[in-house]
C-alpha cells in the first residue's frame, strides 16, 4: 500500500462483503466473500440465487438484515436475514414494489424506498418486525422528461438517499434532470414529497453521496462525464447546485457513463467510477467541499464499472466491473487520494458491493 497505513482496513476486524450481481446476465446472484483483515483482499464463500438480478444491496440500520432489489419489469424487494453472516437466508418471498426496474434501495425512518428507474418513480414500503418488507404503502410518481430524446423521454429515478440529518431523502433522476426531495415526516418517518432541484439539462443524474460534514452533495451525472457539487440544507431541505466538474479528462473521448460517486471519510476526496473508460477518477476537494479539481485516472481493473464502494475502515476501494465480470480491490494512497488496483474476485455480471 503506497503511503498508506497497512492496518486502514480495521487490523483484525472480521467483515464480508455481499456483491449483488444480474442473474440473467449470468450472475450468481448475491455473492458473499470473506475480507482479508489489513488488505481488504476478498474471497468467495458462498453464493444464492434466490433473488433474480440483485442488482443493488443495503444493509439495515442494525446490520441484521440485507435488502436487495429484484432488478426486473415488474421489480421487487427482498430481505436477508444475516444471522449467518457467510450464509444469508431469504425471510418470506420477493415483495413487488409496484414500479419497473428498481436500481437503487436505502432504509429511511420506518420505510425501505426503492428508486424505480423503468417507472421513474420512488416506492415506499413499511418494515415489518424481523425486518420483512411489506406491500408498498406509498408511491411517489416523476413527472418530466430531458432534451435527450433516447435517455429522457420521461422520469427514470435512480436512487434513493437518506440525508445525513436523517430527516430528509434525496432521489437522483436521470431522466427528468433533477434531484426530487423527500421529508421523512413523524414520528413514523413516511416519506412526503418536498420539492426538486433542477440540474443542468442533460446531463442524466443518476447517483449522489453527501461530505461527512452533511452540507455538501454530490451528484454524478450518466449522461455528462460530470459531478455536479451542491449545497444542501438540512434545515430547509434545499438543494442548490454551485458548479460542476469533469470527472475524466478533455480527452477521453465520448461513450463515458460514469455510475457511483464515493466521498472519503475525511471529505478530501471523491471518487468516480467511469463505465466506457472503464476508470476510477480521484477528485481532490478543497476544505469548503465547493471545489473538486481532478487529479487523474487509473483503470478500473475490468470493464464497465457499475458500482464503487469504499471498506468501511478506509483505505480500500472496490469496483464492480459488470461486463467482465469481476470485483476488483484498490489500495488508496492517503496523500494524493490515488488508488491502486490489488487485487480481484470472479463474479459474473457483479453490480454491487456492501461491506459489513
Amino acid at each position: 500500500m503506497t503511503n498508506s497505513s497497512k492496518d486502514g482496513t480495521g487490523g483484525g476486524a472480521r467483515r464480508r462483503a455481499y456483491i449483488g450481481s444480474f442473474t440473467e446476465a449470468g450472475g450468481p446472484g448475491l455473492t458473499v466473500a470473506e475480507v482479508e483483515p489489513g488488505t481488504g483482499a476478498l474471497k468467495v464463500v458462498h453464493a444464492t440465487d434466490a433473488v433474480a438480478n440483485p442488482s443493488y444491496l443495503a444493509l439495515s440500520p442494525g446490520g441484521d438484515v440485507l435488502y436487495a432489489v429484484s432488478e426486473t419489469e415488474e421489480g421487487a424487494v427482498a430481505a436477508f436475514s444475516l444471522a449467518d453472516p457467510v450464509r444469508p437466508e431469504l425471510l418470506g418471498g420477493p415483495v413487488p414494489v409496484r414500479g419497473d426496474g428498481p436500481t437503487h434501495l436505502a432504509v429511511a425512518g420506518a420505510r425501505l424506498l426503492t428508486a424505480n428507474y423503468g417507472s421513474g418513480s420512488v416506492s415506499a414500503l413499511r418494515i415489518r418486525t424481523g425486518g420483512l418488507p411489506g406491500e408498498p404503502v406509498e408511491v411517489f410518481a416523476h413527472r418530466g422528461s430531458g432534451p435527450v430524446a433516447d435517455r429522457q423521454a420521461g422520469p427514470h429515478a435512480h436512487c434513493v438517499v437518506p440525508d445525513p440529518s436523517g430527516r430528509w431523502v434525496l432521489s437522483a433522476d436521470l431522466g427528468t434532470d433533477a434531484v426530487w426531495i423527500y421529508a421523512l415526516e413523524p414520528p413514523a418517518g413516511a416519506p412526503c414529497p418536498a420539492g426538486r432541484a433542477p440540474l443542468r439539462p442533460g446531463s442524466g443524474p443518476r447517483h449522489l453521496v453527501f461530505h461527512p460534514r452533511g452540507d455538501r452533495a454530490y451528484v454524478l451525472n450518466e449522461l455528462a462525464p460530470t459531478v455536479t457539487i451542491c449545497h444542501w440544507d438540512a434545515a430547509t431541505g434545499t438543494l442548490r447546485a454551485v458548479d460542476e466538474t469533469r470527472v475524466v479528462p478533455p480527452d477521453a473521448g465520448a461513450g463515458t457513463y460514469p455510475s457511483a460517486p464515493v466521498v472519503s471519510a475525511d471529505g478530501r476526496f471523491l471518487w468516480a467510477a467511469n463505465r466506457g473508460d472503464d476508470s476510477i477518477a480521484t477528485l481532490a476537494l478543497d476544505a469548503s467541499g465547493d471545489a473538486a479539481v481532478l487529479r487523474g485516472t487509473v483503470p478500473c481493473g475490468g470493464h464497465w464499472p457499475r458500482d464503487l464502494s469504499a471498506h468501511p475502515d478506509g483505505g480500500v476501494l472496490y469496483a464492480a466491473n459488470e461486463r467482465s465480470g469481476e470485483v476488483a480491490w484498490f489500495t488508496v494512497d492517503t496523500q494524493t487520494g490515488i488508488p491502486a488496483l490489488a487485487g480481484s474476485v470472479a463474479v459474473a455480471a457483479a453490480s454491487c458491493v456492501v461491506v459489513a
